[in-house]
């Protein structure tokens, strides 16, 4: 199998190179990627839990999907194309914002990404990729939240932080996702 290159990008997200995926997230170096968060028409999010042979946090919950986007592939092409590959579904996808974060793991690896965080619509089971995702479940966005309180270590490390930026993302658009009383 050949190795997937990342696109390494400066902080205003412009294409400075490519990099070996692994060599990339060694080496700490600023790339390109993106995250998904599917909902359903109960304002829950799709979670997928990783598989248990992925070389880096293993059977951890984490957003729908998300990836790294290849040369030449916008970010929406990008977000459609990893969650059929990874979930087994296609759905519009809308783009919402983009920040930077850098994120160690204990296996020496570090993400260190300009990541593009997108939203998606679907309210049908997905045909989720066992060499991807072990399980599915759908939570409401505010029992993630508190899941990850106190519960943090059944959460990848990246996760935690994208969604942290996304629950802030519809606090600050004063979004109907969101209970009444949070906002």
């Amino acid at each position: 199998m050949i190795e997937e290159n990342v696109i390494l990008v400066n902080e205003n997200d412009e294409k400075i190179g490519l990099m070996p995926k692994l060599e990339a997230h060694e080496k700490a170096v600023l790339h390109r990627a993106f995250s998904v968060f599917v909902l359903n028409d109960k304002n829950e999010i799709m979670l997928q839990q990783r598989a248990a042979l992925k070389y880096h946090s293993p059977l951890l919950w984490t957003n729908t999907c998300c990836s790294h986007q290849r040369e030449g592939e916008s970010n929406i092409e990008a977000g459609g194309r990893r969650l059929f590959e990874e979930m087994g579904f296609k759905t519009d996808l809308k783009e919402l914002f983009h920040f930077i974060y850098k994120a160690p793991f204990d296996n020496g690896l570090t993400e260190h990404e300009l990541d593009h965080v997108m939203i998606g619509y679907c309210n049908a089971d997905p045909q989720i990729n066992p060499e991807e995702v072990e399980s599915w479940k759908w939570m409401k966005i505010d029992a993630v939240k508190k899941d990850m309180v106190q519960q943090p270590a059944l959460y990848t490390v990246w996760f935690k932080i994208i969604f942290d930026e996304f629950y802030h993302f519809l606090e600050e658009h004063k979004s109907p996702l969101l209970p009444e009383d949070e906002i």
